[in-house]
């Protein structure tokens, strides 16, 4: 991965924002209410055919490519925010000419599927925003849209995040990475997954069985992709049952990610619930296990 880390320049009001739909089709009302919100402070554009419909797709891997290709080689914009998740971004993304992100900085935005985005911007060493998507922010959310601006606006301000609990005690420092577990499993199978060198990891899921949480940690495991992790951090793992052999995912977790012998906390706010808080992945990051406590301020 290359050394350096490229911060985007802050949204200001007027900034050029593009919502992009580069993965599943989405609730059409809920990205208009998104995209009028976000047009109340800011130059929303947008493509009609990301309306478009391919089955369990957004339109073709043709029409996702070539808006994601355009949004990235744009010179003046200052955010790509996904209208939503679900499935179909790794089937592009390996594809896209990622080294424009390089060239032409701007926020990557957007959590579930995005996350192969996030992990195309951490090979640069570009920073990017995990959090809701255009059809959150569409919710009437003040919460949401309230992070939303801190996020985009002051992206250098440090945050902390209190009253995380603790399943392995210590202190970490280091490059905030992750994003969802499955896309994390997907694209490391894929050969993209690139974590920095003393990583704190953010984790998440949905509706994956304890099993193949297990499966999928195991794997990053194996595979080393985890070796130079120096912290977890646990988010909402939604709707993940037991399985047939009632294995309690909280017992997986601890299990598997004990192997690392690395702090670990659990309780973050981030994920597939209705309070998802946006963090930067790319900024510094300091996790204080036996306090309950992680801390982030742009590099």
């Amino acid at each position: 991965m290359d050394p350096r880390r490229v911060t985007p320049a802050p949204l200001e009001p007027g900034s050029r924002v593009r919502v992009i739909a580069p993965s599943s089709p989405f609730d059409r009302t809920l990205v208009l209410r998104g995209m009028g919100w976000l047009s109340e402070r800011y130059r929303v554009e947008f493509d009609w055919s990301i309306f478009e419909r391919a089955g369990y797709l957004a339109g073709s891997d043709a029409r996702r490519l070539e808006e994601l290709n355009r949004a990235l080689a744009d010179t003046t914009l200052g955010a790509i925010i996904a209208a939503r998740g679900g499935y179909g971004l790794t089937r592009i993304a390996h594809l896209a000419e990622h080294d424009a992100l390089l060239r032409h900085p701007k926020w990557i935005v957007g959590f579930s599927d995005i996350t192969a985005l996030h992990v195309e911007a951490m090979r640069l060493g570009v920073a990017s925003v995990h959090g809701p998507n255009a059809a959150a922010l569409g919710r009437s959310d003040d919460w949401t849209r309230q992070r939303f601006i801190r996020a985009l606006e002051q992206p250098s301000a440090a945050v902390s995040f209190e009253e995380l609990e603790v399943m392995r005690p210590g202190f970490a420092s280091g490059v905030l990475a992750g994003g969802n577990l499955t896309l994390l499993f997907t694209c490391q199978a894929a050969g993209r997954l690139r974590l920095p060198a003393s990583s704190i990891l953010v984790l998440e899921d949905v509706t994956e069985a304890s099993y193949r949480v297990d499966r999928m940690l195991s794997a990053l495991l194996a595979s080393g992709a985890l070796d130079h992790v120096a912290g977890v951090v646990l988010g909402d793992f939604s709707d993940c049952p037991e399985g047939a052999h009632r294995v309690p995912l909280r017992t997986v977790l601890q299990e598997r990610l004990g192997a690392l012998g690395v702090p670990v906390v659990c309780g973050f706010r981030f994920g597939h619930e209705r309070y998802n808080e946006f963090v930067q992945l790319g900024s510094f990051a300091e996790l204080d296990a036996t306090a309950g406590r992680l801390s982030l301020r742009s590099t």
